[in-house]
């Protein structure tokens, strides 16, 4: 089983600390979900961006901590064939704000994210279920959510 994943961030926005300790987590992650030959793009940008990409594609005039867009496109390389899933944008800025809502850490934050936004790219959805602080989720999509996250709370990306 392989996996691909394509990091990038913002032009002009400084690289995060945390950035090359993102591929090892979400290639582990995407294990756990039976992804197989997929290739995720993962953006990390500013709350500006990412609100003007909830505006552009969700008419929703703010900014947010993570979208996700499928796209299932399938190629060729090497004799391999690929399906590139989708792309998930993660606001910087908002693993900090949602650290301090959550009264969690930017590490278990962060994680959250990416666990998020490949369940969204992997088919689930959890409709207007949002996790809250105190609150089981009931919905399949954040319930499996919190156990992977269970399952990756020893994996370090923010210190």
């Amino acid at each position: 089983m392989a996996n691909r994943i394509l990091i990038s961030v913002q032009k002009d926005l400084e690289n995060p600390a945390f950035l090359d300790k993102v591929e090892p987590f979400v290639l582990k992650a995407m294990e756990k979900l039976n992804f197989d030959n997929e290739e995720v793009s993962i953006l990390f940008c500013n709350n500006e961006y990412i609100r003007e990409l909830n505006n552009s594609y969700r008419n929703i005039d703010s900014a947010t901590d993570v979208l996700s867009f499928e796209n299932d496109y399938v190629y060729e390389d090497e004799g391999v064939e690929w399906k590139a899933v989708g792309d998930v944008a993660i606001s910087v800025e908002m693993i900090g704000e949602n650290a301090a809502y959550f009264s969690t850490t930017p590490n278990a934050e962060l994680k959250r994210l990416l666990v998020h936004g490949l369940l969204h790219l992997n088919g689930m959805d959890h409709g207007e279920e949002h996790i809250e602080s105190g609150v089981e989720p009931q919905c399949e999509m954040l319930v499996l959510q919190e156990k992977m996250l269970k399952e990756l709370e020893d994996e370090i990306l923010i210190k």
